[in-house]
Parts: structure tokens; sequence; C-alpha cells
């Protein structure tokens, strides 16, 4: 039933336009009732005062009227015959039969004096005589068709009455508060003044009611459209700017209300929607960066299975030949060794001990590359001078560059430092160095050993050759491991491609730095910087 009531009750606002309610149409509504209501009682009590004076002026007149009479002592004079008639309120003259003043005593002959009152007056006086309140009151009546107003007042035995209305004095005696007797005041002019007061009130009323609606309801719309619905309709802008997807924008409403704060809580939601947004952002931005990086990880692994394909067929290459020569000469003085004389069996003999050295050497350079990489490599300090290393240097190759007529020459500074370092490291450095210049140089070509001081803390020994040179495509991956310009093993060049990459490792691990600089054609220069000193801190941990 409660349901269906409700429906039926929307079902008509509906029907009246009245649902559903904008935001702007509930605040006029519930804003022009509230006026109304509030007018409502704020008017209804200057009405009712109103009614109060006009009742006021009403005894006022009466009083003033019931007082001459009591100075009179409640008599009237006797008009002469030649007096003019007198006049009532009107302008007429006055009834004689009806006058305007009555009096009457409460006495055993005042009682047929009453009989001349009417049933309201008579009633009135009653509830004078037993109202200790109050002795007297306004009786409005209408009798034919006019308004008249009768002003009662009983008068009751006062002290000053029973100076002289007391069993010794010359007057009939009164006991205190004693009801002696009525007036009656009519006034027939006066009620129609009263209507014309009455009227005048209620229209000055109605007045001030259509003032004050009218003064409301332009105050309450300004309200409400600037104090209301304005910060609404900006926050729905805004909420609309959000929608579209412009995060940038804030509100800027200043009204130092509820609005402002909430406001403020809008523009503090945008922004931690925004770092949000940012910071999924950057997640992202790292998301394509890992994929970037994973995708050039992939790249490298994909190069280093290349490289590793074309080390293990080189270095395949590499061991299988010496092997075959140890096993081929083994072999033939296994078999026929009293047919071989003593130059071929010493020849032999070295050429097993070469092709052995050789896979030593080739071993030693996979091992010494893995103990860097490792941090297990052991530093043995030890003093020298860079004429002593490259002097060895030069002696080491002297067979191979007399037999490819290779010029080698040597300049030395004067003011080298005495280097106090892993003396073994930085031979097999130079070793490396020069190894690949008397590989690459040609026939009657020059190779010459630089040894410098950059600064007084640090020695350089550069090697230059004048050999085929690197071209620029492969000078990134000179250092790389398993590296060599030629990876086939068709190369005309023998070697594992360890010996610039172990060199490398070798140079960091003697808190030092190798470079190059090289032209196709011409030639190249590699170097090794090394500290004079190799000091303490600078010394790698061993990591076992």
């Amino acid at each position: 039933m409660r349901r269906y009531i409700h429906s039926i009750y929307h079902r008509v606002l509906v029907i009246l336009h009245l649902s559903p309610l904008s935001l702007a149409e509930k605040c006029r509504i519930t804003f022009g009732a509230a006026v109304v209501f509030i007018l409502f009682i704020a008017l209804l009590l200057p009405y009712f005062w109103m009614g109060q004076l006009t009742e006021k002026a009403c005894l006022d007149a009466g009083r003033a009227m019931t007082q001459t009479l009591l100075n009179r002592h409640f008599t009237t004079e006797q008009r002469s015959e030649s007096a003019l008639p007198p006049l009532n309120s009107t302008g007429t003259v006055m009834d004689v039969n009806n006058p305007p003043i009555r009096w009457v005593r409460f006495s055993e002959q005042g009682k047929k004096q009453l009989e001349q009152f009417t049933d309201e007056q008579k009633h009135m006086i009653e509830l004078l005589k037993t109202d200790e309140s109050r002795d007297d009151g306004i009786l409005l009546t209408k009798r034919g068709g006019v308004l008249k107003s009768d002003y009662i007042k009983v008068f009751k035995a006062s002290d000053s009455c029973i100076k002289c209305h007391n069993p010794q004095g010359p007057s009939s005696p009164f006991s205190r508060n004693e009801p002696v007797g009525a007036v009656v005041v009519q006034s027939s002019g006066l009620g129609g003044e009263i209507d014309k007061t009455i009227l005048m009130n209620r229209i000055w009323i109605l007045v001030a009611v259509l003032i004050g609606g009218v003064g409301a309801f332009v105050a309450f719309y300004w309200i409400t459209q600037r104090v209301i619905l304005s910060p609404v309709r900006q926050l729905r802008a805004l909420a609309n700017n959000v929608a579209e997807g412009n995060l940038g924008i804030r509100s800027s409403i200043n009204t130092r209300d509820e609005y402002e704060k909430l406001a403020n809580a809008f523009n503090h939601m945008l922004d931690s929607l925004q770092a949000t947004q940012e910071k999924l952002r950057q997640a992202n931005k790292q998301l394509d960066d890992k994929i970037a990086e994973l995708s050039e990880r992939n790249i490298e692994l994909f190069r280093a299975n290349k490289i590793k394909g074309e080390f293990l067929a080189n270095i395949s290459h590499e061991f299988r030949t010496p092997l075959n020569a140890i096993l081929g000469f083994a072999e033939i003085l296994r078999e026929k060794p009293a047919r071989l004389g003593s130059d071929k069996i010493q020849r032999y003999a070295d050429n097993i001990i070469t092709g052995g050295k050789n896979l030593l050497n080739m071993l030693n350079d996979l091992l010494d590359l893995a103990k860097a990489e490792a941090g297990k490599m052991q530093l043995h300090i030890e003093k020298t001078t860079v004429k002593e290393l490259c002097d060895a240097l030069v002696r080491t190759f002297s067979a191979l560059t007399k037999k490819k007529k290779i010029k080698v020459k040597t300049i030395l500074d004067d003011n080298l430092p005495v280097l106090d370092t892993d003396v073994g490291k930085v031979r097999q450095i130079l070793y490396n160095f020069l190894s690949n210049a008397v590989k690459f140089t040609p026939k009657g070509g020059r190779i010459e050993i630089r040894a410098t001081t950059p600064d007084e803390k640090t020695a350089r020994i550069a090697i230059t050759d004048t050999g085929c040179g690197i071209a620029e495509a492969d000078k990134e991956k000179i250092f790389e491991k398993f590296r060599q310009v030629d990876g086939s093993i068709t190369r005309q060049s023998p070697g594992s491609g360890l010996g610039l990459a172990i060199s490398k490792e070798l140079a960091t691990v003697l808190a030092g730095s190798v470079g190059f600089e090289s032209e196709v054609g011409k030639g190249s220069t590699f170097w090794l910087d090394i500290p004079a000193t190799l000091a303490k801190d600078e010394k790698p941990n061993d990591q076992n």
C-alpha cells in the first residue's frame, strides 16, 4: 500500500512537471516554501499586535469618558430648555432614548435598568464582575449592518469610596472591591474607524508580504545562482574536461566554504591521478626500455653464439694443426726410428715441441681470460725498467722479424720511471701487441716501439706497425672475446682471437688501460698505459 501511494505521488509530480527536478529547481522550491513560511510567521505577530493596538485605542477612548463620568460622581448636568440638543460622533442629533453613556447601579432599583442592555452587554458585565484581574473590556457587535463598539466598565469600591460609603458616613456603605455599578459607552462611528483600521492593517500586511516575498525571491535566486549553482557548474565543467582526458586542468573555486574544500579535494584527486598516470607512463617507458634491452641482449646472445661458433671452428682448427703435426711426427719416430738420421730426428722432435708449446699457449690464454673475468688473477709485484721490457720483447721476436725482414725500432724517453708492477702480465700484454704487429706487417715493413710518460705517474708503451690496418666497422669489436677481423677458418693469419681481449682484462687488473689507432692501408698503433707504481688498494681482491 505504501509503495502504491508513493507511485501515485510520483506520477502526479511527473504530470505537474515537478519530477525529476534539477538542483536549481529544488533550491528554488525549497527556498520559496521557506520564504512563505518565514513571512507567515514574521507577519503573524504584527497582525495580532495591530488588532491589540486597535482594541487598546477603543479602551483608551472609553476609559477617558468613564473617568469623566467618575469625576462627576456618576451625574450628568441638566440641559436647559434653551440649550441646543447634543450631537453624537456622526454629527447627528443624539437620540435621547439611546444615549451613548449608560450607567447602572447594582441595586434593587438598578435591576430594572439592566433590562435596557443587550444580552451580549449583560454577559460582558457578569464576566467583569467576577473577574478580579480586569474591570473593563471592549465588545464589538454588528447591529443593523453597522459595526458598533461598546466599552463596558464595572466599578468596584476602592479605599477612597469607602471613606464616604461606610456605616458612619452619609452614603450607603460599601465593602472593599464590591461591584458598585457598570457603565456602557456606545460608539457606532468608532466601529467604522475600527473597520477601516483593520482593513488598512490587512492591506499593509499584504503589501509587506508581497514586497518581502519578491525581495526574498530575488535574493534567494541570486544566492542560488551565485553561491550554490555556480560552483556546481564549474565542477561539472571540470569533470567533463577530465572525462575528455585533460588531467592538467584545475578548479579555481575560491568561496572559502565547503565548495572550496570539495574543489581542493577534486584537485588533489586530479594530482594523484596525474601522478599515477605519470608513474604508469614511466613504468611503460621502463618496460619498453627493458624490452629494448632484452632485444639488444638477444642480439648480443645471437652474436655471442655466432662468435662462439666461429671460435669453436677456429680453435678446433688451431688445435688440430699442431696435434696432427705432433701425431704425425711421433708415428714416424715410432715406426721408422732406425731409418731416420739424427738430423731428421732432431727436426721432428723440434716440430713436436713447437706444436706442444702452441697448444700450451692457447690453453694458457683461455685460462688467463677465465681467471681475469672471475677476479682470481694473482699479481706478482716486482720492479723493472721499461728498457728491460722492450729489449726482452725485441729479442723474443727477433727470429720472426729477421725472417720477414721487418725493421724494429725502439724509442725511449729519458725520464721514464721505474715500474713497480706485475712484470709478467705487462710482458704478456706487450707480447700480444707485438705478435699482432709482426703477424700483420708485410715483409720489409717497419715496427716501432715507443715508450713515453703522459704524466709523472704513468708510463705508456706503444707499438706501431705498417700493416693492413683495421676498418672502421671492425674497430668497435676488436677487443671482444674470440673476435678476429677475419673469423673464418680459411683466414691467412692464425690465432684464437683472445690476445687483445686478454690484454684488455690484464690492463684492468694492473689499474691501467689499452687503446689503439688504426687506418686501413697505413697500419695500427696499440698502446698500454699503466701506473708506474701499482698501489695496494688498486690490486684486485681474490675471489675464492
